[in-house]
């Protein structure tokens, strides 16, 4: 065979390079740890964002009876609070995808049925992801012309 001697396996193992089997790679490269990598990153900033949110929300104005449409409506004129929930949304969405998605990896054994979960779970957070970013960058409190919000007439 190959005068590659491997003294960890047993007498009739034969090295991978002078294997006549081809191995061949899952073409994963370094998704997992991405994704690994990712999870820990997010859920940190998904902490201090999420903190900061109900920080801002609850304790600095007049606490859960304070938060109401003028609330939100006054919150979201600022492009920084705009940002800050986006932020928000997109990184728990992500990071609630990816969990998901390694659950659906871990638990399932057919691929046609890991292939369905994964189509609906991809389309349910692009169609959650859309939504929910439209919604913050498209909110308008004053569309009503009589509104009494203090944000529509300039109070």
């Amino acid at each position: 065979m190959s005068a590659t001697t491997n003294y960890h396996a047993g007498p009739d193992a034969v090295s991978a390079k002078t294997s006549r089997y081809r191995r061949v790679s899952k073409g994963r490269g370094n998704f997992e740890l991405w994704s690994w990598v990712f999870m820990r990153g997010s859920g940190v900033l998904l902490l201090v964002l999420v903190f900061g949110h109900l920080f801002v929300n609850l304790m600095l104005g007049e606490g859960i009876h304070g938060v109401d449409f003028a609330f939100v409506a006054g919150k979201w004129a600022s492009p920084f609070w705009q940002t800050w929930d986006m932020l928000m949304l997109w990184l728990a969405e992500l990071h609630g995808f990816n969990g998901v998605r390694t659950i659906i990896n871990d638990y399932t054994e057919s691929d046609r049925t890991r292939w369905i979960l994964k189509g609906l779970l991809v389309a349910s957070a692009i169609l959650v992801l859309v939504l929910g970013t439209l919604v913050i960058f498209t909110f308008d409190p004053c569309i009503d012309p009589s509104s009494t919000l203090s944000v529509c007439t300039g109070r």
